[in-house]
């Protein structure tokens, strides 16, 4: 996101807290999912809500006519201040929203740190297991469907707010859900004033030794950080640290392969 709807974003972010403070975290977040999926399946809502032609006044008296019988008057209030900012693209506000929706998600969990880690885990496990990616990419399959599949296989396992992230993943306003879930890691780690570091070994590493790499991480990066640990035998040893567009790869299997490499040359 980009210039006006970079900062239309950022002001409704600080402006989020007390937006919260008036009602259900958890509820408003499933709120402001349900605004932003109706936005994106009504184009001419979109294109009105956002064409700076229209006053301001206008706009929010659409918001609160469509919106004060489906959602909290907090949400409401919220979505009316949002369509009167300018946005750089149409679709920006619908991602807003979103995005917002996450973070009211986010701030629910009653264990954010597990949070953070189960949406990791669960973004792997459809990694690795192509049966449950082909379901979950099946166009074939409703959205209910797809959400009925990962509520038997998670619902007694994760935190609430994990399934709801879950289930906004699979609305498909991402490419796959596996992005979408890598995305919503990224919110959770911000709202705990944290960055993400993907870690990949050859074998699990201690506690001892995840402190110390988050402890050594943070003071190179000035921030504190949350370990997503990838477990890859096929790395041989060593350890492949991801930081943004960051890579620090010491594995062996790379150090080999640079090796060979020179040796073909």
């Amino acid at each position: 996101m980009r210039g006006a709807s970079a900062e239309a974003l950022k002001v409704l972010t600080e402006g989020l807290p007390s937006v919260l403070a008036a009602g259900d975290a958890a509820q408003i977040g499933t709120e402001l999912f349900g605004v932003a999926g109706l936005l994106r399946t009504e184009p001419a809502l979109r294109r009105v809500a956002t064409d700076l032609s229209v006053a301001t006044e206008a706009k929010t008296a659409l918001v609160h006519g469509v919106l004060d019988s489906r959602v909290s008057p907090a949400v409401a209030d919220l979505v009316a201040d949002a369509v009167g900012r300018r946005w750089t693209a149409t679709r920006d506000l619908a991602d807003s929203l979103e995005q917002l929706g996450v973070v009211s998600v986010v701030r629910s969990a009653s264990d954010p740190a597990r949070l953070s880690d189960e949406l990791f885990s669960v973004g792997q496990a459809i990694k690795e297991h192509p049966e449950l990616r082909d379901a979950l990419a099946d166009p074939s399959r409703t959205a209910a469907d797809k959400r009925s599949l990962m509520e038997g296989l998670l619902s007694d396992k994760v935190l609430a707010a994990t399934l709801a992230l879950i289930d906004q993943a699979l609305s498909g306003s991402y490419r796959t859900v596996t992005a979408a879930l890598e995305a919503y890691g990224k919110v959770a780690a911000h709202v705990r004033d944290q960055q993400v570091a993907t870690v990949v070994v050859s074998t699990p590493l201690s506690e001892a030794d995840s402190e110390r790499l988050a402890v050594a991480l943070s003071r190179q990066y000035g921030r504190q950080m949350h370990l997503n640990v990838v477990v890859d035998p096929r790395v041989v040893g060593g350890i492949k640290v991801e930081v943004g567009d960051d890579v620090i790869d010491g594995t062996v299997s790379t150090r080999l392969d640079d090796a060979r490499r020179r040796l073909a040359g």
